[in-house]
């Protein structure tokens, strides 16, 4: 959340200091940092179901709980890359809109 909070902040400020020329690439930025937003967002719901099906495992004991919390922290860990890069592409556009 704190990187697309960056890439966002960042994104906004090179919206408001850009020139007329750069300002196609200031906007790529600020699209891609709300992008970044939307990607952190779904991998935060990924853990918020990783960490229920982790709770359902430890309350029932058995082991299809246990494969099944473990399949969706997996995926949750999967979503959570997804945005990482997103929110470093956002973070480039930023820096390539800045020069």
């Amino acid at each position: 959340m704190r990187i697309v909070t960056i890439a966002a902040v960042a994104a906004l400020a090179i919206g408001a200091a850009a020139c007329q020329p750069k300002a196609e690439k200031a906007n790529e930025a600020a699209a891609d940092a709300n992008a970044a937003a939307a990607s952190s967002q779904q991998a935060a719901d990924a853990a918020a179901q990783a960490a229920n099906a982790s709770a359902t495992a430890a309350q029932t004991g058995d082991t299809a709980s246990a494969k099944a919390a473990g399949d969706t922290a997996a995926a949750a860990g999967d979503t959570a890359e997804k945005a990482g890069d997103a929110a470093k592409d956002a973070g480039h556009d930023a820096k390539d809109a800045a020069h």
